[in-house]
């Protein structure tokens, strides 16, 4: 992959940023390659996550929050707990994503972010996930409708869908979430 980068790519506040945001001493990262050796989904990347973290210390903000990386990483840990120098990379990327969204960067990936909101909707409605109504809302949302219904079909012909939804905990949900929503907003 080559990169052409200009002035107005460099931030040399986003380093500070982005340990800031994560917690993390990412300057203690000596580009081992561990995290991409064992990232599972590091074969949808467009920059691994070494690079990534290379990106934010040379404060290539730009770079960071314009790839599919930071978006197609699912948070598994293995890069953390592979990490010598105890770096929690999926906090890194969390933040990368948190910024992102902050600065109204439009996301590389958009069905992802449509994935979270659907996801976070029925776990507001229902107190869990109802994969059905997920599956519905990420439709409506993305405006795929075709798409994986074979899949789809093969599943609900195994019955691996519930037709109807079971509620659990809906209220004590709603408060956790509207705690962590008033948290975030204290944060600011």
């Amino acid at each position: 992959m080559e990169l052409h980068l200009s002035g107005k790519d460099y931030d040399p506040d986003f380093l500070q940023k982005m340990m800031e945001e994560s917690g993390q001493n990412i300057n203690l990262c000596f580009q081992c390659k561990k995290c991409t050796a064992g990232c599972p989904a590091v074969w949808a990347m467009d920059l691994t996550p070494t690079q990534i973290i290379h990106a934010a210390r040379l404060g290539l903000k730009e770079l960071v929050f314009n790839s599919k990386t930071i978006w197609f990483c699912v948070s598994c840990q293995t890069c953390t707990t592979r990490c010598p120098q105890d770096v929690d990379i999926a906090k890194v990327m969390d933040a990368a994503r948190i910024l992102a969204q902050k600065e109204k960067i439009k996301a590389t990936v958009p069905d992802v972010v449509a994935f979270y909101k659907s996801s976070i909707g029925a776990i507001k409605h229902f107190g869990r996930i109802y994969e059905l109504g997920l599956i519905g809302e990420l439709k409506l949302r993305t405006r795929k409708f075709f798409q994986d219904l074979v899949l789809g079909m093969k599943m609900f012909r195994k019955r691996k869908f519930k037709l109807f939804p079971k509620w659990v905990n809906v209220l004590e949900v709603n408060k956790m979430l509207y705690r962590i929503k008033k948290m975030e907003k204290a944060k600011k």
